[in-house]
């Protein structure tokens, strides 16, 4: 690979031309702001290529990111975009300091299209308001990352988000139709548009959506909405044994013949940090797990006879009880526990690996045996809840007391990573590479996929200004 000349230095004269180009009050250099944005939700112990911004730009327009990103190409400036902060990779982290590009002032949704089932908006938006927004006409935007209250749609885009509904819907990307994208050297370009099929050139769009920020800046999203569901129910069953629960999963779709919004897990222990965090109550708060089983439909009837169905299977096949939330509250109640499993880790552990792996669906049971020996090799506990529905389980290991306690952190992970990529998964199924997974990445893709990945780099971003030494090594 051909060697790069040094990056470009940020300087005093630096700030002062941003300032020319988007406006005094977009543009700071101040020290204790640069810290602020100059993270993301993972612990900085876990980043040590992590380096302070040099410059933050709050863009308005795509106008000004043109303006930013064609002057950081003639300085060779580094360029890290950024949404809410809510990442768990150290996508939106700056490796090589530089200019962080910030997009809560372009918050705005600019189009809801009825007509063409369409959304448009803008990075900086929060995914629940686009929610709330296609609601109030009966339309569902059907992204639902656990974050979606938090983070942006333009994060959501640049890591391919998944979440709770993707066994029903898909990921991120596969609700994004159309992109406005600002290159490397400023050019300003749309890839897709309004429409639902397209072959024509290179399917770019979903390339970006997964490419954090690495290959261009996303400044306009077009999402496709569909019909909102009449009718929402959720169940809870609690299973004596891990083994059951996830034994049952694939008896929804094969005996019952239904397609689930969502099918969450969550262990013994999620269960218990997000109670004591809430300070609330699960039914049999001793269960080895509880699985959470949404169901959607427009004939409450239907819907009904679906619930009885799936209730009956669950007690069939070991669940000890079936609990039904087929209003608002109720449902909330369910919806508010699982979500806050990863906010009550953080506040009650100071070391942890948030892991985010993804297996075949049908390899989760041998998944969540592996863990148990990764546990008893490395003397670390785990924290398993997560999309069993689709085979992302997010993992938290928690390593034991003390000096030793991070180096046996480090190798539990590395040892649960071999053990994911023998059961044919991946290292990321939503929460991307970033800084964080970006050296274990060889164990997932080979040298041929390796170089390709940086070839494609090469071609967008000529100069490597873009988000760089982030997903591969040597990008």
């Amino acid at each position: 690979m051909e060697e790069r000349q040094p990056y470009g230095s940020v300087t005093a004269k630096t700030l002062r031309d941003l300032a020319e180009l988007v406006g005094p009050r977009n543009v700071s250099g101040d020290p204790e702001k640069l810290a602020a944005y100059s993270h993301d939700e993972v612990p900085s112990a876990s980043l040590p290529e992590a380096t302070l911004a040099q410059a933050l730009v709050f863009p308005e327009s795509t106008e000004h990111v043109s303006l930013v990103m064609a002057y950081a190409d003639r300085h060779r400036i580094p360029v890290t975009p950024r949404g809410a902060g809510t990442g768990l990779s150290g996508g939106a982290v700056p490796a090589c300091g530089g200019i962080l590009l910030s997009f809560e002032k372009m918050n705005r949704i600019l189009d809801l299209d009825r007509e063409n089932l369409t959304v448009t908006v803008e990075p900086g938006v929060v995914t629940a308001e686009i929610n709330r927004a296609a609601a109030k006409h009966r339309l569902l935007y059907a992204g639902d990352p656990c974050s979606g209250d938090a983070s942006f749609i333009g994060g959501n885009v640049a890591e391919n988000a998944g979440g709770n509904k993707v066994i029903k819907y898909g990921a991120t990307g596969a609700q994004v139709l159309g992109l406005e994208a600002v290159l490397a050297d400023g050019s300003v370009t749309w890839f897709g548009g309004k429409r639902r099929k397209d072959v024509t050139g290179y399917d770019f769009v979903h390339l970006l959506a997964g490419s954090e920020g690495t290959l261009a800046v996303i400044t306009k999203i077009i999402l496709r909405l569909l019909p909102l569901p009449k009718h929402t129910t959720d169940l809870l069953a609690p299973f004596g044994s891990v083994e059951e629960a996830l034994g049952f999963v694939p008896r929804i779709v094969i005996e019952a013949g239904l397609l689930p919004a969502s099918v969450e897990l969550l262990d013994r222990r999620a269960v218990e940090v997000a109670m004591r965090y809430l300070n609330a109550k699960l039914p049999e708060p001793d269960a080895a797990a509880h699985l959470l089983i949404q169901l959607e439909g427009n004939d409450p009837e239907v819907l009904a006879d679906e619930v009885e169905k799936v209730g009956d299977l669950c007690l069939a096949h070991g669940a000890r009880q079936v609990y039904v939330a087929d209003n608002r509250t109720a449902r909330d109640k369910l919806w508010k526990a699982r979500k806050a499993v990863p906010e009550a880790i953080v506040a009650f552990h100071s070391r942890y690996a948030k892991e985010d792996v993804v297996v075949p669906t049908g390899s989760v049971p041998t998944l969540m045996v592996a863990l148990e020996e990764v546990d008893r090799a490395w003397g670390v506990e785990h924290i398993a809840y997560g999309h069993v529905g689709d085979g992302n389980m997010h993992v938290t290991l928690l390593p034991p007391e003390g000096p030793e306690g991070p180096e046996k952190l480090r190798e539990a992970r590395h040892d649960l990573y071999r053990r994911v990529a023998a059961l044919g998964g991946t290292l990321s199924g939503e929460h991307g590479i970033g800084l964080k997974r970006r050296d274990d990445t060889p164990l997932f893709l080979d040298e041929a996929q390796l170089a390709l990945i940086r070839r494609v780099k090469a071609a967008f971003d000529p100069k490597g200004i873009l988000n760089p030494r982030k997903i591969v090594p040597g990008n």
